[in-house]
């Protein structure tokens, strides 16, 4: 039995490794989640709870059930540190890289998982771009926690203001969204500090590095500002996320300038808010206004950020801006009647362009199916399940304040996505696949009239 099982193990694809990995983390998660000791009433969270929180912080969503400093206990908040931080940096890279400190040897088949979990370029070297890639973002969540215990400290005391810096350091690096903040307020996010502009800018900084990918600050760091020397990916990745933020940001404002939503606020804090809310509605899940209030054309404009996400090979979920860039450009090769996509003088294989369709076609057709399911089952508005769906998917956590009041049916469709976004709808496709993908021959060619 247990030779059978290392062989099974053994004939696994990179993909099928990476999905087992996630779902065993989670399971585990919710496991630890459900002890007695993680919730302060000393009772433990129920399955339904347990599982859908570690679900949560191990995909870094964001959403909860339960305000996070209220309902769980320190063991309980350390417990989805951890899951934070394995499911942001990856947990199989995690493991490989404690690995590499032993004598052990680590093979072709677990490099292979590494490449795949950062979407890294090639096989060689990805052992040493591991253990960077790891103390990196060690690196800079000490820095972004350093920044915080400015704030935190004066006002929680040493020990409780660093364990907030260092707890909201990491979720926001890694694109969670999870926050303490209920201490001051339960469920308010980031909504009593949103005027602070030191506080409002560490946490769009960490957001920001986080959701760029790993290969994009080496690539920075290395060429610095000579932008003609960056890697393609790197180029789509910058120009693509900066236009979202931007214009994320200014329609936000157009959109709820003087609303419920910015009421009280002056023209710099309006501001302040609708960048913030552009760079957070990607994959972070924190929130400086209340979302409920935004107009519903502001809500389609989040749905819209939420479904696009980070970038690949980064901490974020969602399509990714490397996909929606592929698609911006393949339509712009109708319009200039050429053969191949090209871009700042590269050419795009089409096996991307294909990649791309098919996972803007997955995540399409999961949006509307769980939209419409969950809309009939709790009897709610399209517009509000579609939100819910698109916070999952993109994992990007954001609520209208309907998902502790769904039922447990609507929250497992929740979790669902939440385990796509996070691990990629065409690496679950592909860990789905039996078929090689190998053909021996091809049928004739024949046209078909598009449009």
């Amino acid at each position: 039995m247990i030779d059978r099982l290392r062989n099974h193990f053994r004939g696994m694809t990179a993909t099928k490794m990476i999905v087992l990995g996630y779902s065993t983390l989670i399971l585990l998660g919710g496991c630890l989640l459900m002890l007695p000791h993680a919730t302060r009433d000393g009772q433990g969270a129920s399955l339904k709870d347990a599982m859908f929180t570690s679900a949560s912080v191990t995909c870094v969503t964001g959403m909860t059930l339960h305000d996070t400093y209220h309902y769980w206990s320190l063991f309980g908040q350390l417990i989805q540190l951890v899951l934070i931080e394995l499911g942001g940096l990856g947990f199989m890279s995690v493991m490989i890289f404690l690995l590499s400190f032993t004598k052990r040897k680590i093979g072709v088949k677990q490099r292979f998982v590494m490449q795949e979990a950062y979407s890294a370029p090639q096989v060689g070297g990805i052992v040493r771009m591991t253990q960077y890639i790891f103390f990196s973002s060690l690196a800079i969540e000490l820095v972004g926690a350093a920044m915080l215990c400015l704030y935190f400290c004066p006002r929680l005391g040493a020990l409780r203001g660093i364990f907030f810096s260092v707890f909201h350091s990491v979720s926001a690096f890694c694109n969670a969204g999870i926050d303490l903040m209920g201490y001051f307020s339960p469920g308010s996010s980031l909504m009593d500090v949103a005027s602070d502009p030191f506080l409002n800018g560490v946490f769009m900084v960490l957001i920001i590095v986080g959701g760029l990918g790993f290969f994009v600050w080496f690539d920075v760091i290395e060429h610095r500002h000579h932008f003609a020397k960056y890697r393609l990916h790197t180029k789509l990745v910058l120009v693509t996320s900066g236009v979202l933020i931007l214009l994320g940001a200014v329609q936000i404002f157009l959109l709820e300038h003087g609303g419920e939503a910015m009421a009280g606020c002056s023209t710099g804090e309006e501001w302040l808010r609708s960048l913030f809310q552009s760079v957070t509605c990607r994959t972070a899940g924190f929130f400086t206004m209340d979302l409920s209030a935004m107009t519903e054309a502001t809500q389609f404009v989040c749905i819209c950020l939420m479904l696009v996400g980070g970038s690949s090979g980064s901490t974020a979920g969602g399509l990714k801006t490397t996909t929606l860039a592929l698609l911006f450009l393949s339509i712009t090769v109708v319009f200039r009647k050429r053969k191949t996509v090209e871009c700042f003088h590269r050419r795009i294989e089409e096996e991307a362009i294909h990649n791309a369709c098919c996972v803007l076609m997955l995540y399409l057709l999961l949006l509307i199916v769980s939209s419409v399911s969950i809309c009939a089952i709790e009897s709610i508005g399209l517009l509000d399940s579609l939100f819910e769906c698109a916070a999952a998917l993109g994992t990007a956590g954001l609520t209208l304040g309907l998902t502790a009041r769904l039922s447990a049916l609507s929250q497992v469709i929740l979790m669902f996505l939440m385990f796509i976004g996070r691990v990629g709808g065409l690496s679950v496709l592909l860990a789905l696949s039996t078929t090689s993908g190998n053909v021996a021959s091809q049928y004739p060619l024949e046209k078909v009239t598009v449009g």
